[in-house]
C-alpha cells in the first residue's frame, strides 16, 4: 500500500489523503484550507493529483476542513463515489450549500470566481451514499469499516485493510465525555495509525466544569448589564450549548432574558439533529424518550432572518447572542462583534478552536484592537476562553485512543495540527506507547 498525505499537514485543517493498492486508489476526506478566510490560495490550486485517477472518497465528517474542496473534486474529473455515515452525509449538504453562499460573497468583493455553486453541491448529493458503523465495505482491494469517532454528529473513524495490513484514519476525535452524542469508539488493533492533533499539546482542564463556567459567565455578564456573545460553529457546538442552556432552563438557573441563536445554518442542522436521536448518549436518550426537546427552552429565540437578526440590535442588554462563525472570520458574529467588543460590560466567550489566521485566534491571544468590515474596533469586552466545549480530544484522549491499538501499531501519523500540536502528540506517543512516531508534510508519500 503507499500512503499520500496532500492536505491536513502542517496545519489543522484541509484533510487530504490518499491510499492506494493494486492500481485502485482511494482517498480520505477533501477538506478546505481554513485561515483568515476563506480564500486561502491552496483552495484554488490544482489537486496534486489526478482526480480521475480516485476511485472512492470516505469522508470523517461534515466539517469544511473535510468536505469543502469535494465540489472541486468533481470539477477536476472525479468519476467515483463519495460515502460516509447517512448523518454526514445529510449535514454536509447543508454546510456546503451555507458555504457557498458566503464563498460567493466574498469572491465578489475580491473580484474572482467562486470556488464552488450551488449546482456543484448538486452534483455531490448525487453521488454520495450512505454506509453503517460497522458494517465492512468492500472497494477493489480495500475493506473499509466505519467506528464512531465521537467528535460530532454521524462522524467516523476509517479502520481500512489491504495486502494483510491494517490501517487507520482517525478523522477528528471526541472530547469525552459530550454533553449530548455517544463517546469516541477505539480501534482494537493496526498496523498503521493517522491520528488528529487539534489539541495534541493540551489538555481540557475543565471538561466537567464548562456548564459551570458558562453559567458563571453568563451571571458575571447579567450583573454587569452587558452583552454575551457566544461565536460558535453551528454544527455540533451549537447544540451542546443549546443542551445545556436547556438543563439550566430547567433547573431554573437562567435569567428570564432572550437568549438569541442567530445563525440559519445552526437553526437547520439542529433541526437534523432531531431526526438523528438514536446517535444520542444515554442521558441525552433518556430525557428525548421522555418526550423532552432537549435542544429547545423557553429564552430561545431563533432569528432565521436577515430582519430578525437586525432586530436583536434594539433589544437592550443584558442578553445572550450565540451566532457563527465559531472562529469570528465570517457569519452575523461580526456584527455583533462590531457593537459589542468595545463594551466593558459585554463578555465574548471562546468555545472551540481558534485557527491562525482568524481573528478568533487575534481575540484569544489578547489583540486590543480588530478590524471588521473595514473598520477597526477596540477590545474592552470581557473574554473567557471555556476549551472543554471543544468537539476536539486532547492530549491524554488522544494517547488513550491509541492505547487500544498498541500491542500492534507499527507507527502512528500525526497530522491536522499545528506543527507544536503534532510534535507534541508525536513525541508522547512515542514515550507512552513505544511506538515509531511521524509528523508528515505535505506531499510525502510512504510504501506501508
Amino acid at each position: 500500500m503507499q500512503l499520500t498525505f496532500y492536505g491536513g499537514t502542517g496545519e489543522a485543517t484541509g484533510s487530504n489523503y490518499v491510499l492506494e493498492s493494486g492500481g485502485v486508489k482511494i482517498m480520505v476526506d477533501c477538506g478546505l484550507h481554513q485561515g483568515g478566510h476563506y480564500a486561502d490560495r491552496q483552495n484554488f490550486e490544482p489537486f496534486a493529483y489526478d482526480p480521475k485517477t480516485i476511485t472512492a472518497v470516505f469522508i470523517t465528517h461534515s466539517h469544511l476542513d473535510h468536505i469543502g474542496r469535494l465540489p472541486s473534486l468533481l470539477d477536476a474529473g472525479f468519476p467515483g463515489t463519495i460515502y460516509s455515515t447517512e448523518a454526514t452525509r445529510g449535514f454536509a449538504e447543508l454546510m456546503l450549500m451555507d458555504a457557498e453562499r458566503q464563498l460567493s460573497r466574498e469572491a465578489e468583493r475580491e473580484a474572482r470566481p467562486p470556488l464552488y455553486t450551488a449546482g456543484d453541491v448538486e452534483k455531490v448529493t448525487h453521488i454520495w451514499k450512505s454506509l453503517r458503523y460497522h458494517e465492512p465495505l468492500t472497494v477493489g482491494p480495500f475493506t473499509i469499516e466505519a467506528y464512531d469517532a465521537g467528535h460530532i454528529l454521524g462522524s467516523a473513524s476509517y479502520r481500512i485493510q489491504a495486502e494483510g495490513k491494517t490501517i487507520v484514519f482517525s478523522g477528528d476525535l471526541g472530547n469525552i465525555p459530550s454533553p449530548l452524542i455517544k463517546p469516541t469508539e477505539h480501534i482494537p488493533s493496526a498496523d498503521y495509525c493517522l491520528v488528529e492533533s487539534t489539541y495534541g499539546d493540551r489538555i481540557h482542564e475543565d471538561v466537567t466544569r464548562r456548564r459551570e463556567m458558562l453559567l458563571s459567565a453568563i451571571e458575571e455578564t447579567y450583573a454587569r448589564g452587558g452583552v454575551l456573545m457566544i461565536p460558535t460553529f453551528a454544527m455540533e457546538r451549537t447544540q451542546d450549548l443549546l443542551y445545556h442552556f436547556h438543563q439550566l432552563s430547567d433547573e431554573g438557573k437562567l435569567p428570564k432574558e432572550p437568549i438569541y441563536l442567530d445563525s440559519p445554518l445552526a437553526i437547520k442542522l439542529t433541526e437534523l439533529f432531531r431526526k438523528h436521536e438514536d446517535a444520542f448518549n444515554d442521558q441525552a436518550e433518556t430525557q428525548v424518550k421522555k418526550g423532552e426537546d432537549v435542544l429547545t427552552f423557553p429564552e430561545l429565540k431563533v432569528t432565521l432572518t436577515t430582519e430578525e437578526s437586525k432586530e436583536i440590535n434594539g433589544t437592550p442588554a443584558p442578553k445572550i447572542i450565540i451566532a457563527g462563525s465559531g472562529m469570528s472570520n465570517g457569519g452575523r458574529i461580526l456584527h455583533h462583534e462590531m457593537r459589542y467588543l468595545s463594551d466593558a460590560k459585554s463578555e465574548i466567550i471562546f468555545v472551540g478552536y481558534q485557527a491562525e489566521g482568524t481573528m478568533g485566534r487575534e481575540l484569544l491571544q489578547g489583540a486590543e484592537e480588530v478590524r471588521i468590515f473595514g473598520e477597526t474596533i477596540p477590545v474592552r469586552c470581557h473574554k473567557i476562553d471555556i476549551p472543554g466545549y471543544s468537539a476536539h480530544a486532547d492530549q491524554p484522549h488522544l494517547i488513550a485512543w491509541l492505547s487500544s491499538m498498541k500491542g500492534s501499531l507499527k507507527k502512528v501519523f500525526v497530522v491536522q495540527g499545528d506543527p507544536p500540536s503534532s510534535e507534541a502528540l508525536a513525541r508522547k506517543a512515542q514515550e507512552m506507547l513505544g511506538v515509531a512516531t511521524e509528523v508528515p508534510k505535505t506531499g510525502d508519500s510512504v510504501t506501508l
